[in-house]
């Protein structure tokens, strides 16, 4: 990031007036297709569609020379199963049964990758069809087992990744996954998980792509308050069941083609469908763009499991912290673990700032990488956030005595630091 892009970043949210960015997007009526790498840059994507938090489509020549391209497909543009079963046969995968409805997704049984292969290839012989039903390999962490040299490189518009960069320095998890099925598996609708971003790029085959913007989710729910499972499912017309769903615009639809990078943006409701035998590669993130996002969701959660559990408030012991253990076991974080999350990004980037201050560093040297001016903008943006955390009276029901630092000092810390860097 250089200097007028983070100005101009600074100023975009300086003019939302608090106003979620999520929720504060153009109105569109198709989605920008990249064709050329060498004429985009990181600033033109920051500022086309990061900050806008508007979908793109980048062009297959922007992961024409990834390893997986090369050796997980075919040449006539398959998955190639002799090379997936002899580099990981044996590893344990998580597959997804499409056609059976648990909620609002789907049931998941773990198999090694071996025996889905198996599957895959007699349910193309069966015209594309099983007693099994149509069985979709979703969620697999191959960069938590595997390296990740060869298969793919992490494309620079993508590389401001606070999700993963906070899991990889706990070494427990990542938000890196593999998708692949054959035609016909899908995904349901859905936001993503704390609503991240989300990149996807199919190595092999084609989906179709079915996007709401934010907010246009409201129009679609039933007399229950509930989401579809499918949009596209007939029932949506049944007015009785469906009283919203006659205001809703069409959602904006893409295939993407083999080779392809979607980015997916931050609280956009979306539905997937494979057109072919498919590979993808799908990656979630936060940054400074959408963590105000996260933090609204994780306030919503909260308050969805404190509803949910509200007749045991007088009588449960210690009623508030249960609620963030239900809400950690249910969302996968809670406001501890999110006070922690800020604070590992935070004194990463300020180390940063700390090692550019040295001697002989030219400005906008960094590129798109951790410099000076995309940590600076990071130390913003969590500045922000990190404000309103610690003025949450559900955060201030939390024992902070054992934090280090307090939040009040590293919020102090990080407001000073803003406030000597935005000077220069």
């Amino acid at each position: 990031m250089d200097r007028e892009t983070r100005v101009f970043a600074e100023n975009h949210f300086r003019g939302l007036r608090g106003r979620l960015p999520s929720r504060v997007c153009p109105p569109l009526d198709r989605v920008d297709f990249i064709e050329k790498p060498d004429s985009f840059t990181y600033a033109d994507f920051f500022k086309g569609y990061l900050l806008p938090n508007v979908p793109c489509v980048f062009s297959s020549a922007f992961t024409e020379s990834w390893g997986c391209r090369k050796h997980w497909v075919t040449p006539s543009g398959k998955p190639d199963f002799d090379y997936l079963l002899q580099n990981y046969g044996d590893v344990v995968v998580p597959v997804a049964n499409c056609g059976v409805q648990e909620y609002n997704s789907n049931p998941k049984e773990h198999m090694p990758l071996r025996d889905y292969i198996s599957y895959w290839k007699e349910f193309i012989q069966g015209d594309y069809s099983s007693p099994r039903g149509c069985l979709y390999l979703k969620d697999w962490h191959l960069c938590r087992d595997f390296s990740a040299e060869g298969v793919f490189t992490l494309p620079v518009y993508f590389s401001s990744d606070w999700l993963n960069e906070y899991w990889d320095f706990l070494d427990v998890d990542d938000y890196r996954f593999i998708y692949m099925g054959p035609t016909g598996t899908w995904s349901p609708f859905h936001a993503d998980i704390f609503r991240s971003f989300s990149w996807s790029v199919n190595i092999c085959g084609r989906k179709k792509w079915l996007f709401f913007p934010p907010g246009q989710e409201e129009a679609l729910r039933d007399c229950y308050g509930g989401l579809p499972y499918d949009v596209t499912t007939p029932a949506l017309l049944d007015n009785h069941l469906h009283p919203k769903h006659q205001p809703c615009s069409p959602p904006l639809e893409v295939t993407q083609e083999a080779g392809e990078m979607v980015f997916v943006p931050s609280g956009w409701h979306h539905q997937v469908h494979n057109l072919d035998d498919t590979i993808s590669i799908n990656h979630n993130w936060v940054n400074g763009c959408n963590v105000a996002n996260m933090w609204h969701f994780l306030q919503q959660e909260l308050c969805a499991v404190q509803q949910e559990v509200s007749e045991w408030k007088d009588s449960m012991p210690d009623w508030h912290n249960h609620c963030q253990v239900i809400m950690r076991s249910c969302s996968g974080i809670n406001f501890e673990e999110f006070y922690h999350f800020l604070k590992i990004i935070a004194k990463r980037r300020l180390l940063v700032l700390t090692k550019e201050a040295g001697p002989g560093k030219a400005e906008g040297s960094e590129g798109t990488g951790l410099g000076r001016q995309q940590a600076t903008f990071d130390i913003g943006r969590i500045a922000e956030v990190l404000a309103s955390v610690v003025v949450h009276p559900d955060f201030q029901r939390l024992d902070t005595s054992v934090f280090s630092p307090k939040p009040e000092d590293l919020l102090q810390q990080l407001e000073e630091t803003v406030a000597a860097a935005t000077s220069l």
